[in-house]
């Protein structure tokens, strides 16, 4: 009998593609960008933070320097950050992978940095 994934939410900061550019993490996630789904443009970091906290979702980033620090704040949110160097396509399966590896208490409340060095 295989183990049932847990399916999260995830927000797409706004240097992000849109959803769509991510199939497998949107088919199965459930994936909103700050931007196009929620219409947040240009708002400051703790905004999109505390966003991300309210709908108990996980933030997708490049803007690691920023978010790091905010990571351990709050176990309502956790930071996954990305490296710029990778194709949607790379983001798409080593987010997915991620997920499937990790507990959500490994998640939430922490940060994780997605590169082309991680599975």
């Amino acid at each position: 009998m295989g183990q049932k994934h847990q399916r999260y939410k995830l927000v797409l900061d706004e240097n992000l593609p849109k959803r769509q550019q991510f199939p497998f993490l949107n088919e199965r996630h459930s994936l909103k960008h700050i931007t196009h789904e929620y219409k947040q443009v240009g708002i400051s970091d703790l905004e999109v933070y505390d966003l991300a906290k309210k709908k108990k979702s996980l933030l997708v980033t490049f803007n690691v320097k920023h978010f790091k620090k905010q990571a351990p704040l709050s176990i309502h949110t956790g930071i996954i950050g990305v490296s710029k160097n990778l194709t949607n396509e790379q983001v798409d399966l080593k987010i997915m992978a991620l997920l499937r590896r990790k507990k959500r208490s490994e998640l939430f409340g922490h940060f994780q940095q997605i590169s082309g060095e991680t599975l």
